[in-house]
Formats: structure tokens, sequence, C-alpha cells
């Protein structure tokens, strides 16, 4: 992972918005509609070539294939892994925002888009599209090639943030479920970081899952060191300073009131193996954590990767105000120890459309300058 002593360098945390054609495809191949593969593949190629010179115009150091191609950065794991053959379904879920808010989730279910298919796991995980993962890294080491990036970044799902999206109804709990994914997956972080490309494990478990269960703060906090033990274990053959974590409450715009506190839980998330902590810290219900970050304790190889733009707002935030939220951040752990990024993904998944697309582009290319204000400032 990249490290810099003249600059703030910037990155993002890896969804992008995708060409509406694609979208399309993705749609088709969720729906088990799709006509030509091939067809799809090359869409996706060319998806991904144009998203990585746009990452560059905008001025982003780490670039992403952007998820061009999944349905989802949690439930892409579904078609290239056997197991998941049962009923379409969103898990149940016990959230207070519904509980408190009726009116509100009501209304954001009737405006929600969504194209995933969600079938349950009702047998044995194991591999069944290696290709599909092979495929995804070269087209990503091409894109960078081509456009000159100095590092590029991948995105994978963690065992503790699946079952959030498909249930379970083969392994015994659900603990074993996570073991099964954790035993498989390790497969896919290795052959990321193996590739030469900064493995980023996708873990709103340890903070949304808070939404989905009902549980004190110290049972969640046991379920969070549990997520990161498995993390840990899966990634135990990857160099930590080839990996970065991303922690997030949710990545949609709504009350958040019940959001677990950062305090809570940053002892345990310190505890995981990868050196890169990418987080939210510029939406409105979790921009001033960035004080608890100076009551940490942060281990020295520890590089922060706070999110400083909104990414599910049109607002296209100053550049003033970006380098004053990076200038925080390096107050803490220095400069060399901070990568300027944004709070989420622009695309969680591939109908998702709170940001316009043109706006996302925007506020990148508005990362970028705060990022330099803020060198010219720390240098």
């Amino acid at each position: 992972m990249l490290r810099s002593e003249q600059r703030i360098l910037t990155t993002h945390v890896g969804s992008l918005p995708r060409p509406d054609a694609l979208i399309e495809l993705i749609r088709q191949k969720e729906q088990s509609k799709l006509e030509d593969l091939d067809a799809f593949n090359e869409q996706v190629r060319l998806a991904v070539l144009e998203v990585a010179r746009q990452q560059v115009e905008c001025g982003i150091d780490v670039i992403s294939d952007g998820e061009m191609g999944r349905p989802g950065y949690a439930t892409y794991v579904k078609d290239r892994l056997t197991g998941f053959g049962g009923e379409h379904r969103v898990p149940v879920r016990l959230t207070g925002e519904a509980r408190d808010f009726p009116e509100y989730t009501e209304r954001r279910a009737i405006h929600a888009s969504t194209i995933l298919h969600r079938p349950a796991c009702n047998a044995p995980i194991a591999w069944k599209d290696r290709a599909a993962l092979d495929r995804d890294i070269a087209t990503l080491l091409d894109a960078r090639s081509q456009v000159g990036a100095p590092e590029a970044f991948m995105t994978a799902a963690s065992p503790g943030v699946v079952p959030l999206f498909l249930g379970n109804d083969f392994y015994k709990t659900d603990d074993e479920f996570k073991v099964a994914l954790a035993n498989v997956l390790r497969d896919e972080y290795e052959a990321i970081a193996g590739a030469g490309v900064v493995l980023q494990i996708d873990c709103p478990d340890l903070a949304m899952g808070r939404h989905f269960v009902e549980m004190s703060t110290s049972e969640f906090r046991s379920l969070v060191a549990r997520n990161i033990e498995l993390v840990n274990e899966a990634t135990k053959n990857i160099p930590p300073d080839q990996m970065r974590l991303h922690l997030c409450w949710g990545n949609y715009e709504g009350p958040h009131h019940l959001d677990v506190p950062l305090k809570d839980i940053l002892d345990i998330v310190l505890t995981a193996r990868p050196y890169g902590i990418s987080f939210e810290a510029s939406n409105p219900r979790h921009a001033h954590e960035w004080q608890v970050w100076q009551d940490a304790k942060i281990p020295e190889d520890k590089v922060l990767l706070p999110g400083v733009v909104d990414s599910t707002t049109n607002f296209v935030e100053h550049p003033e105000l970006i380098a004053q939220r990076i200038e925080n951040y390096a107050a803490i752990v220095g400069r060399e120890s901070v990568i300027a990024s944004t709070d989420c993904g622009f695309g969680t998944n591939a109908a998702s459309t709170l940001v316009d697309r043109r706006i996302a582009w925007a506020k990148l290319k508005s990362l970028a300058e705060g990022a330099a204000i803020a060198s010219r400032k720390l240098w």
C-alpha cells in the first residue's frame, strides 16, 4: 500500500457509477436472461478501462475497477460459489430505524430500486467460477497499466457481511456459515493480493451489522471481535501492508440515529491485520468522530483512509472543507499515514442512484483538489 512523503494521496471505497447499458446487462444476468456472456464480459472490460481513465483524470491515485461487473459488493459471491441455490429472499431484519420512523421507511421502500437476486445458501459452499475472479483481476491490471495509475485496489466481501444479504438455510449456525465463507473467500483474498493489487475487505458487518441484531453493546462487541477473528484467519498469509479494511454504517441516506458509536468498536477494529482502515468520516452522523481517533491507541503501522466526501448526497464538497478534514487526521497520525477517501461507494449496487453520475465524478475531483490544498499546508 502506497505511502507518500510528499503529498496526501487519494483513493475511494470501490464502487463507481456504471453505464446504463451495463446496468441493463447486469439486470438480465441477475434474472438469468443474459444471452451472451462473452459480450457481457467485453462490456465490463470497456467499462473498467473507462472508469480507470476517469479516476486518473480526477486526480485519484489508488484506483479500482469500480465493481463494474458486479451486481453488488457482497451478493456477487453467489455467482462464484456453490451452495446458493435457495429461494430468493431478503433476510428478516429488526431495525430500530423502521420502528422509530415508519413513514420514512415505507417511503424509502417505495422508491428503492434494486436488481439484486438474493438466493439463500442451501448447500455446501465451494468454488464454482474461479475464472470470474481471475478475469476481474486481469481486467483491472490491464486498465491500470493503460492509464498509468500508481496503484490499484480491489474489493472483496468479508465473511461477516455476506450473511446480511444472503440467508442461511444449510449451516447449523450463522457462525458455521461465516466460517465456511471465510475458508473459500481466503482464496479470493490471496489471489487479489498475490497479483500485486491492494485487497480491500468490505466489512459493514462491523458497524452496519448493529442495525440487524437485537443485542447489547457488549454482545455486539463480541460479534465484532469474532468477525475480525475470521478476517484475520482468512488473511493470515497476506502481508498487512497489502490490505485495507472498510468500516461502514450503511451507505444510505437515512436517520442513522441508532448507529453504534465508533468509540464502542474502534479498539476491536484496530486489531484487524490490514494496515489500512477506511471509514465514514464526513456524513452528518459520524463527521464528529475524528475526535475519537485522538484518544485511540492506534498502532504505528496503521494508515487511515477517512471518508472526507459523503457518498449519499449530491452536494459537491468544497475543497477547503475537504482539506480541513484531512488536516484533522494528519494531526493525529501524521501526514504520511493519511490517504483521503470517500465515505463509501457511489454505486453500492448496480441499481444505486443516490448520487448522480456526473456529480459523483465532480465529488472525486473536489476530493483531489482538497488533498492538494492540504498537501500544500502540511508540507
